[in-house]
């Protein structure tokens, strides 16, 4: 092989791969290229039918109530749902931010791979996971996991970056995205705890004695500080809230299902990252960056013990994939460059035969037949909390009756008088009916929505006397509870009736005529709800 021509010898005559040093210009174009493919790749892939996910609409809903922290998660989603709102609120405004948050994380892993010494393909393999594996959907929900994957890499790549230069700004970079990443969500904490432990572990441990570490801790935690006042303030909701999740999510994972997820989110370039993880391990070049491969044992460590979901750690992942593509880069630098096409079709057949359950590409009947043509049920991915299977993945059934409920809500509101309107209460039972009427509720003339689930409860009005209610439940059996008998009057106005919703069945309930037994039992179910 010549090792600067990029020909090949006699002896490999198939194979071109280009193998000329990689100048700054043309890395940053092709990063560039790819990063806008990365971008608008999910616009593309995803069909029209479906409708903001049941969360995004929670998420969406913080952004008209601006605050420093939330039951759910910190600030720093809600400021991009106050920009959604301020452009328009549309489809592609909120599929924006987690698309551009997924580009960005593309970029700062391939940067990382050039730091090292990466060249074009190592680019490319860094690329691949991004636009052929799980992150395709984590980058297309308008969820905290888009920028905090963010975080977790530009962590990482600070880190890397001072360990390369011993450059002090690296610190600082640290630092802020620790505390930013904080601000999206907690299990940011997970990774810091990890990064400092694996720094402990190594050889490192230079950066704890600088003075600059002790004043960028500072600033990280001055950043931090407003959500912790917030919380304080409001006595630590999240401890509640991650009470909650334990109690109804958490305590059912098994730790092999949470391993075994470790490997299914990337299948189409596992090898990309346990190369990743081995070169950071047990290499000799990987030596310097070992610290990166000990924060990744211990951050699967503490989320084990925590019970955590399989995603909880997808931001480890971009960094491993950067020392993966780097290492694999080298290893097939010499006489293996035929792996590097291998590597290419088998990442691409198995990501373009995984597409459909990254993303919803087709309508839900003819995708609900495509899994069942294909067995998709045998692998997990149709199985919702329930621990049912189902024809479509929760996430994508939650994408879907939203616009139904809404409308059915609108005639449902219309058969009051003007003067009964202004003594009618919009309720819901969850989050997702109350996000997604109040989304919806401009197009279709409907007030705004209440519940008393999850962030709702602090929007809820302190005191309210009540004569209407128009109730949206998702209980089968509404209509048979004791509490019907205080209203004058009450009537299942309609259902949503979409077959592969997950709020298929939901009912639309008009209550008329409140008695004051009934108003005190609100006002106390209320009350309750905000003393948690």
């Amino acid at each position: 092989m010549n090792g600067t021509g990029g020909r090949t010898d006699c002896r490999c005559h198939f194979v071109y791969w280009p193998t000329k040093p990689l100048s700054m210009k043309n890395g940053n174009r092709l990063i560039l290229l790819l990063a806008i493919i990365k971008f608008i790749l999910p616009y593309l892939l995803q069909h029209p039918v479906y409708e903001p996910h049941r969360d995004e609409f929670l998420y969406l809903a913080e952004g008209n109530h601006m605050a420093w922290g939330f039951m759910e998660v910190p600030p720093v989603l809600s400021v991009f749902a106050w920009l959604t709102k301020a452009f328009g609120n549309s489809i592609f405004w909120i599929k924006c931010w987690p698309s551009l948050f997924g580009a960005l994380t593309f970029v700062l892993t391939a940067r990382i791979a050039v730091s090292l010494g990466g060249k074009y393909f190592s680019i490319l393999l860094c690329w691949l996971p991004f636009v052929l594996g799980g992150f395709l959907r984590v980058h297309y929900l308008f969820q905290p996991n888009a920028p905090e994957v963010f975080f977790w890499t530009l962590m990482a790549f600070n880190l890397i970056r001072y360990t390369e230069t011993n450059a002090r700004r690296f610190i600082y970079g640290f630092a802020i995205a620790a505390a930013l990443g904080m601000l999206t969500k907690y299990s940011v904490a997970f990774y810091i705890t990890a990064l400092l432990g694996g720094l402990l572990l190594t050889r490192q441990t230079h950066i704890f004695k600088q003075r600059t570490f002790l004043w960028a801790a500072l600033l990280g935690f001055l950043i931090f500080l407003p959500n912790l006042l917030w919380q304080y303030s409001n006595h630590f909701p999240v401890v509640f809230h991650m009470r909650q999740l334990r109690k109804t999510q958490l305590q059912y994972i098994a730790p092999s299902t949470f391993l075994i997820e470790q490997l299914t989110t990337h299948i189409p370039v596992f090898f990309v990252w346990m190369a990743g993880l081995w070169c950071t391990l047990f290499t000799a070049k990987g030596r310097q960056y070992r610290f990166i491969g000990v924060a990744y044992v211990i951050v699967l460590a503490l989320l084990l013990a925590g019970h955590g979901k399989g995603y909880y750690a997808l931001g480890a992942y971009p960094v491993l994939f950067a020392f993966g593509a780097w290492h694999l880069e080298n290893f097939t630098a010499a006489k293996l460059k035929w792996l590097r096409y291998a590597m290419v079709v088998v990442t691409a057949a198995l990501g373009y035969v995984l597409l459909p359950i990254a993303l919803p590409m087709l309508p839900p009947k003819a995708l609900a037949a495509h899994y069942e043509k294909h067995h998709t049920a045998r692998y997990g991915v149709l199985r919702w909390e329930d621990l049912e299977n189902h024809p479509l993945p929760q996430d994508f059934a939650d994408m879907l009756g939203w616009e139904e409920m809404a409308q059915k809500s609108a005639r449902a509101w219309q058969l009051l008088s003007d003067e009964e309107k202004k003594h009618t209460l919009f309720f819901c039972d969850n989050y997702g009916q109350a996000g997604a009427v109040n989304y919806y509720r401009r197009k279709y003339g409907l007030p705004e929505a209440f519940s008393d689930n999850a962030s709702f409860v602090y929007w809820l009005p302190d005191s309210i006397h009540l004569t209407n209610v128009l109730l949206i439940t998702d209980d089968k059996q509404e209509m048979r509870h004791p509490f019907i008998h205080d209203f004058q009057s009450a009537v299942a106005v309609d259902s949503v009736m979409n077959p592969y919703a997950r709020e298929q069945g939901d009912l639309i309930i008009l209550l008329k005529g409140a008695n004051e037994p009934f108003n005190r039992f609100f006002a106390e179910k209320i009350r309750k709800a905000k003393a948690r």
